[in-house]
C-alpha cells in the first residue's frame, strides 16, 4: 500500500512540475486531448499503461 501511495504522490509531483515549468505547453496539450478522437486516446492510454507496467516490472526485478 505504501508503494501505491508513493507512486500516486510521484505522479502528482511530476504533473505539478510540468504545469509549473511549462504552462503554455500543458494548456496546448490539454486542448489537443479534448479534440482527439476517443478511440485514438484510448489506444494511446493503453500503450502508455503497457509501457508503465514494463517499467515497473523491470524496476522491481532489479
Amino acid at each position: 500500500m505504501i508503494d501505491l501511495l508513493s507512486a500516486f504522490g510521484l505522479v502528482l509531483v511530476i504533473e505539478g512540475a510540468l504545469y509549473a515549468l511549462f504552462p503554455g505547453f500543458m494548456r496546448r496539450a490539454a486542448k489537443a486531448a479534448l479534440e482527439m478522437p476517443e478511440n485514438q486516446m484510448r489506444i494511446g492510454a493503453l500503450a502508455t499503461a503497457g509501457v508503465g507496467i514494463i517499467v515497473v516490472w523491470l524496476a522491481r526485478g532489479m
